[in-house]
């Protein structure tokens, strides 16, 4: 399975009359329908060349998904076992999907709260508790952002060059490992980072917030990922319009995209015309909408915790119409 990882195509969501475009790396359409298994087989990878998984051994880690859904595709494949450290605060059909895979689960707080710093305060005892179990520890660990060097490679080789990256910090893997590898490569790429309002890894006293896989929750640690000498620019964006986002891009295209994914897209979009002419702007879709079908498209849950306005969603979709690229014209996509 992970040989079909990478290779994701290149969807073209809004261009500018002044010829910036709005690019999408989808890497949905990696196995797992994420981009986090990038991350997971180079975590996996490192450890075992560095003497840390013996044959047959456990990895932990602690997840909202994604990354669990990677690392059990790796683990099956190469002969672990592996305890994902979770709370449900995630999507119920990540965790039925990690459990498919045949990850053990280890579920922790109460209700459907996030709860990172649990999470990775036991994820680490589990870990030091059994002797040769490995606690891959997503957040800071360099093998998470080197991981995502291929992405990087794909878009150089399918665009020349990009002008400005645009996406969600969670671990700051996928940014910041992107970004590294374009500057190395002489990329001069404009980094704008996004985390939901009440994240604290722009500054802030932080709160609650439902966008799933993302930001760093007031209690938790900010991870070593997170490069701030990377960063030109730090947006918060607030769950009603992250969502509002990824339910306008469905309605108006029929992709689907994650709520965070949303917050990202959110932030391209409203400023795309304020960018230099003729940029390249690209959003790294972390993940697919269909993972959300009981949260962001479910009129239900989004009413009872107050997150429909449907004034932003015809805002959005607005602009998606104003600027919608020509169709006709030769599409980006990457599948070699």
């Amino acid at each position: 399975m992970t040989d079909l990882i990478g290779r994701t195509p290149l969807f073209r969501l809004a261009e500018t009359g002044s010829g910036t475009r709005l690019l999408l790396k989808l890497e949905q359409f990696n196995p797992t329908g994420a981009a986090k298994i990038r991350m997971a087989r180079s975590m996996v990878l490192d450890a075992e060349a560095r003497g840390l998984l013996r044959p047959g051994g456990r990895i932990v880690e602690s997840t909202s998904g994604n990354t669990g859904l990677g690392l059990a595709v790796v683990a099956a494949e190469r002969g672990y076992r592996f305890t994902a450290v979770v709370d449900r605060h995630a999507s119920a059909d990540k965790l039925r999907t990690m459990a498919a895979l045949g990850a053990e689960l280890v579920f922790v707080g109460d209700g459907d709260h996030l709860a990172t710093s649990a999470r990775e305060d036991l994820a680490e005892q589990l870990a030091a508790a059994e002797p040769g179990a490995y606690f891959t520890e997503q957040h800071n660990n360099p093998a998470n952002a080197e991981g995502y060097a291929g992405l990087a490679d794909e878009l150089l080789a399918d665009l020349g060059g990009v002008d400005l990256l645009i996406s969600a910090v969670g671990t700051g893997g996928s940014l910041f490992g992107t970004a590294r590898r374009l500057r190395e490569q002489g990329s001069t790429v404009r980094v704008i980072g996004v985390e939901p309002v009440g994240s604290i890894a722009f500054g802030g006293d932080g709160g609650p917030y439902w966008q799933s896989g993302t930001g760093t929750p007031p209690g938790a640690t900010i991870g070593t990922a997170v490069d701030y000498a990377l960063l030109d620019e730090g947006v918060k964006v607030s769950d009603l319009d992250a969502f509002a986002t990824a339910r306008a891009v469905a309605a108006s295209t029929g992709l689907m995209i994650g709520g965070s994914a949303g917050g990202s897209v959110h932030v391209a979009l409203t400023r795309l015309e304020d960018f230099p002419p003729g940029s390249t702007v690209v959003t790294i879709i972390g993940d697919g909408g269909e993972k959300y079908l009981d949260t962001v498209f479910d009129d239900e849950w989004m009413r009872a915790r107050g997150l429909i306005d449907e004034s932003v969603e015809e805002r959005i979709s607005g602009l998606l119409t104003r600027l919608a690229p020509d169709r006709a014209a030769e599409p980006v996509l990457s599948l070699a």
